[in-house]
């Protein structure tokens, strides 16, 4: 039998101080750690799948030299991945005499708290939320609460003070950290992470890889192709919680610094494989204004924190919400992996010469491919990845000023919940006809499709009722959708009708076809 590959000490920042724990394996969470290795229970275990926020806390990393921050969530967050960050807990974060903090005196006067269970995972969603605002010195708005906590439920349904909370937080007395000590100790623990990377074979033989550069990820995918790569873990982190898997080595690529870019081109924005879903979406919405309601309902936002574009798009999940608009929108995935230059040397994934011919490390080059989105799927949760190619770019084309886009999600849940059909419509209409036609569909097939028939439905067709009705009755027929807990096959096939018909009438200037503009009276303030 192999042994299995060491474990790295895993260190972060807590409290200002740096935090050194030994023979974390590289599947634990960071919720575990907390609250079995270091005996902080503050933070609880709610749903143990990322969609309650009991174990929210807050993450910190030094981007351009300061300090940004984020909330997450820490059931399906592996504990390696903290390694050089800062870390908050509910513990953590009230004064040294005491005095509470802006997030839990205001949760305090306004009787936020009922039976407490979920109290401490609003705090720091809370806690993030104020920093943000403190920051940028601008209140805090009803809907900007609705956001910072669109990923913590409450089973005692006390939204409204907790919401009221949210908005008193920043008149209390302040508690300043110290962000120029924590700044310092994450420095120096990057100091230790680079020393360590220098020493290549030191650094490949680990169970956790977190390179940082591209050529070493695909260096370290080419060495360890059986390693499990791993993002924001907000599906893997299922996979351990829930199914119990266990993984002897995991390949991390949220550190490269390559791939944590959203590039701009004349026709296409670039983001890159370990951008979050925050932040990809921020840049998806800056192109498409109109996709701003769909960005807010595709989770809430400590899973879009912590998630990232490339992962939803690896992952090939049939109801993955990013792939349906990312097919309709003509996206395409760059897939790249490190192969060997010398003669005979195969394709570095372990499926080399078979007389045996060595590599020294750093040996061979990256290779890319470009394939459309949809092409990269064969099966349930099946890609037409090599063994050796990590999926490191998402292309998406800029849009025109002739473009009609929409995208629609049908969920039980308003947010932070898994569709049960999601379509995404983007027509390019040109002096009144169909001169482009995108539609992908989620929920529907085994994996995130394109709705090819219906495409060809529209293409060159006069966009008229008597078009839309031909193309609503070759959406109807073109799948064969299941029925599960979320949804029967009747009730998909009806509801893609009804979508296709809602965006007509959008198209038409209509704009009661839903509730997402709906608002109760002071909700804005």
């Amino acid at each position: 039998m192999h042994n299995p590959p060491p474990n790295r000490p895993l260190q972060f920042v807590r409290r200002g101080e740096i935090v050194t724990l030994h023979d974390i394996p590289p599947t634990r969470t960071l919720l575990e750690v907390l609250r079995e290795d270091l005996h902080c229970n503050g933070t609880k275990e709610g749903c143990n799948e990322g969609d309650c926020g009991a174990c929210t806390v807050v993450i910190g990393e030094a981007v351009d030299g300061a300090l940004r921050t984020k909330a997450v969530n820490s059931c399906i967050k592996m504990a390696h991945s903290l390694q050089g960050r800062a870390l908050w807990t509910v513990e953590d974060i009230a004064a040294e005499d005491g005095r509470l903090h802006p997030a839990q005196e205001a949760m305090v006067q306004c009787h936020g708290s009922q039976c407490g269970f979920c109290t401490p995972g609003f705090v720091m969603s809370l806690f993030a939320l104020y920093r943000q605002h403190a920051q940028d010195g601008t209140p805090v708005r009803r809907d900007d609460a609705l956001h910072a906590l669109s990923g913590n439920l409450c089973r005692c349904t006390g939204y409204r003070p907790i919401l009221d909370a949210a908005q008193t937080m920043l008149g209390y007395p302040a508690v300043l950290l110290d962000e120029a000590k924590t700044l310092s100790k994450i420095e120096q623990l990057a100091h230790i992470e680079r020393a360590l990377e220098a020493d290549l074979a030191q650094f490949s033989d680990v169970a956790y890889l977190r390179p940082t550069t591209l050529p070493a990820l695909l260096q370290a995918r080419a060495r360890h192709p059986e390693a499990q790569i791993v993002a924001g873990c907000t599906d893997v982190g299922l996979w351990v919680n829930k199914m119990h898997r266990e993984f002897p080595r995991v390949l991390d690529v949220t550190r490269v610094t390559e791939l944590r870019r959203v590039e701009d081109y004349p026709h296409h924005i670039a983001i890159g494989a370990a951008v979050s879903l925050a932040e990809a979406f921020d840049a998806l919405t800056a192109d498409r204004p109109q996709l701003t309601g769909f960005a807010r309902r595709f989770a809430g936002l400590t899973v879009r924190n912590a998630g990232t574009l490339g992962g939803n798009v690896a992952n090939g999940s049939p109801i993955g919400d990013s792939m349906p608009l990312l097919i309709a929108l003509g996206a395409s995935v760059v897939l790249m992996a490190w192969r060997g230059a010398e003669k005979g040397a195969g394709n570095g994934a372990g499926n080399g010469d078979k007389k045996g011919t060595e590599k020294r490390e750093g040996e061979g080059h990256a290779v890319h491919r470009e394939l459309r989105l949809e092409d990269i799927y064969t099966g349930y949760r099946q890609n037409v990845l090599a063994l050796d190619e990590v999926l490191a770019w998402i292309k998406v084309p800029k849009a025109s000023s002739e473009e009609f886009s929409r995208v629609y999600k049908i969920s039980k849940r308003w947010e932070d919940d898994i569709s049960a059909v999601c379509l995404a419509i983007s027509l390019r209409l040109v002096d009144g006809r169909v001169a482009r036609a995108g539609i992908g569909v989620g929920g529907v097939a085994a994996t995130p499709v394109r709705a090819v028939r219906t495409e060809a439905a529209l293409q060159g067709q006069p966009w008229t009722e008597a078009t839309v009705r031909a193309a609503q009755a070759a959406l109807q027929t073109e799948f064969s959708p299941i029925s599960d807990m979320r949804a029967s096959s009747a009730y998909r096939t009806e509801v893609l009708g009804g979508l296709l018909e809602r965006y007509w009438l959008e198209s038409q200037g209509h704009t009661d076809t839903s509730l997402d503009g709906f608002a109760l009276a002071g909700d804005a303030t």
